[in-house]
């Protein structure tokens, strides 16, 4: 398995599932209830938000990858549409799979030689480091949602708890 079809795999797991963590995406949100996913807890990002902001930069990859221009902004990332109802938070979490597959395809298709060339400015740095990035903060916010989701199901007095030493 080459380089890229090692990134496409890690890309799945972390959506899908199989990954050494053995924690992906798709088995956390699945039983989660569009009331839940837009929950806000304290300043804390909702998980609706947080499934936006991790396919937002899916999304912006794949489209260099199909080669359309990057117009990705971090400061849109989080600007996600209303989910207000069940079909609204499936279509986001469809969204978010379809998505994260067909990066994953073509992926799989780049030359290896690829990941070391300039992913479309200098400042963004090779492909490889937003391919790897977009994997690695996948990651990052599905701790987040794992967290988010045990919050959820706590009763309300026991989510908050003192410390005694």
């Amino acid at each position: 398995m080459n380089l890229p079809q090692q990134l496409a795999r890690h890309l799945r797991e972390v959506h899908f599932g199989e990954n050494w963590t053995d924690v992906t995406i798709r088995e956390h949100v699945s039983d989660i209830t569009w009331q839940q996913a837009t929950t806000k807890i304290s300043s804390l990002n909702t998980i609706a938000a947080l499934v936006y902001h991790i396919n937002y930069y899916v999304k912006a990859v794949l489209r260099v990858l199909r080669d359309e221009p990057l117009n990705a902004k971090d400061a849109n990332s989080f600007n996600h549409p209303a989910v207000d109802s069940p079909e609204a938070w499936e279509k986001l979490l469809q969204e978010s799979w379809t998505d994260a597959e067909d990066l994953a395809q073509l992926v799989e298709q780049l030359p290896e030689s690829k990941l070391g060339e300039t992913f479309v400015e200098e400042k963004y740095g090779s492909y490889y480091r937003n391919i790897q990035g977009v994997i690695e903060h996948a990651h990052y916010h599905l701790g987040q949602i794992v967290l988010l989701k045990k919050l959820l199901s706590q009763p309300a007095e026991a989510s908050v708890t003192q410390s005694v030493h």
